[in-house]
């Protein structure tokens, strides 16, 4: 991987991290996004495509609001789609898998950023109740900073995993295939979980049976 394919990814990675809660908040970080625009960077649009639609499933039921806790998929998906370059569609198990680990550990990483955040907004407590303006502006500047920072580690962390699993990952096939169909076994049903819990159990089944039906006609008319 070049330097400047390198420093396009980790920009991208940011964005799809601040996006989640910080800045813009315009759906980049969703996965299948996120994991597209990376493919298109590394040269495999539908390696990051594939793998974006599979962690999609798994990242169904995050919503990013108020103190939940919840992955980060964002920077996850740029991580899967380096992992998953060049790799056809029955072998990118370990670029998933590379994903969901980038995710949960973006997950411990956003708790970290709060307590960071909830700390310095301590130290300007009284400033902020006498609301000076100054002091609010500079508390949202430092956190949005924060954020970009974790978003910024947590990316360079998945390219390196995914690069990792790319030299080292044992090369055979059958393992590789299981793998595929695990995660993406496991996604599906995720999905079909989450879509019946969030949607009703009608309208998420029509949406999810929609959403498989167009994939697998995707796939059988590439």
């Amino acid at each position: 991987m070049s330097a400047l394919t390198a420093a396009a990814l980790a920009a991208w990675g940011v964005i799809t991290g601040i996006d989640l809660v910080s800045v813009l908040q315009v759906m980049v970080a969703r996965p299948l996004v996120a994991g597209t625009v990376a493919g298109v960077i590394v040269g495999d649009a539908t390696a990051g495509v594939l793998v974006g639609m599979v962690l999609e499933l798994y990242a169904l039921e995050v919503l990013a609001v108020g103190g939940a806790r919840y992955p980060d998929f964002g920077p996850a998906a740029v991580a899967a789609a380096v992992a998953a370059e060049g790799m056809p569609v029955i072998l990118i198990g370990p670029a998933v898998v590379v994903g969901l680990f980038t995710a949960y550990v973006g997950d411990w990483s956003i708790v970290a950023v709060r307590r960071w955040n909830t700390t310095y907004v301590r130290r300007l407590a009284t400033r902020l109740d006498n609301g000076d303006v100054q002091a609010v502006s500079k508390a949202q500047a430092a956190g949005i900073a924060r954020d970009a920072l974790r978003a910024l580690l947590l990316t360079s962390f998945g390219l390196l995993l995914a690069e990792a699993t790319r030299h080292w990952m044992p090369p055979a096939t059958r393992v590789r295939e299981l793998l595929t169909a695990v995660v993406v076994g496991i996604g599906l049903a995720t999905a079909l979980v989450n879509g019946r819990r969030l949607g009703g159990a009608r309208v998420g089944m029509l949406w999810l049976g929609l959403g498989v039906a167009a994939g697998v006609a995707w796939l059988l008319l590439r």
